[in-house]
């Protein structure tokens, strides 16, 4: 029996969410975990890892972001707007430490985004969702550049690009959510889409501790890319990928 086992992650509330599959199957594990670091250690010990997460950040931005984000972007159709535009390395790093109120959030993120202003042409500033995952950008980003053979495990997608591959490459008609709220007719269609793709209704059913409904679909989603990563199917957005100051690729992969 083939012992391998793979790892779609997606940020949630609680910190992380996994979702371990094997290259073929319904076997399916869930877990939420505080840390990153924890997924790649976990026992199932996953050889490929397809996690929602920007990897490799430019020295200076440019419009709509990296490449990789202006390359998925026309795919989604109204779902382009889940694609957040990534900043510069500086202004990600600009602000390390987590607000505890909205006015210290605020106000962060408006420093920050004095940084990707000055660091990107045209002069932008960062939407307060990107802003939100900067610390998971800069945890995967220290864990990669303290062991540089992890970019031969962990790959970027993105969900909403991964739901387009298991649509037949066609856009989503209905979002995963209407004004901030779980959307029942996108989340059943995501549901379809993940059973299509070989996953086993009773994955879906019940997110762990920490996650939502989205988090888990989506993690699961990512899953199914790092399937077709194992097996050589997936493709990288940009093509070939662009590379960071530090050689880390900056694409997404579907």
């Amino acid at each position: 029996m083939d012992e391998v086992w793979l790892a779609g992650v997606d940020g949630c509330p609680g910190g992380w969410i996994a979702a371990f599959v094997r290259p073929e199957g319904g076997a399916v594990r869930l877990r939420t975990v505080n840390t990153f670091a924890e997924v790649i250690e976990a026992p199932e010990r996953p050889a490929v890892i397809a996690v929602d997460i920007p990897i490799g950040l430019p020295e200076r931005g440019g419009r709509g972001g990296r490449a990789a984000e202006n390359a998925v972007r026309p795919l989604l159709g109204g779902r382009q707007s889940s694609v957040f535009a990534m900043p510069s390395r500086k202004a990600v790093y600009a602000e390390t430490a987590w607000p505890l109120t909205a006015a210290e959030l605020a106000a962060a993120h408006r420093r920050a985004s004095a940084v990707a202003r000055a660091t990107s042409d045209p002069p932008r500033g960062v939407a307060i969702q990107a802003f939100c995952v900067f610390a998971k950008v800069r945890e995967l980003d220290a864990l990669l550049h303290a062991d540089p053979a992890l970019a031969r495990r962990v790959f970027e997608t993105h969900p909403e690009v991964a739901f387009w591959r298991l649509n037949g490459a066609a856009a989503l008609a209905e979002p995963k959510k209407v004004k901030g709220r779980p959307y029942g007719p996108g989340l059943d269609l995501r549901r379809r889409l993940l059973a299509a793709g070989g996953l086993p209704d009773a994955a879906m059913a019940e997110p762990p501790p920490g996650a939502g409904a989205d988090d888990l679909l989506d993690a699961l989603a990512c899953a199914l890319t790092a399937r077709r990563l194992r097996a050589g199917l997936a493709q990288p957005f940009p093509d070939p990928p662009e590379h960071d100051a530090f050689g880390l690729p900056m694409a997404i992969w579907a």
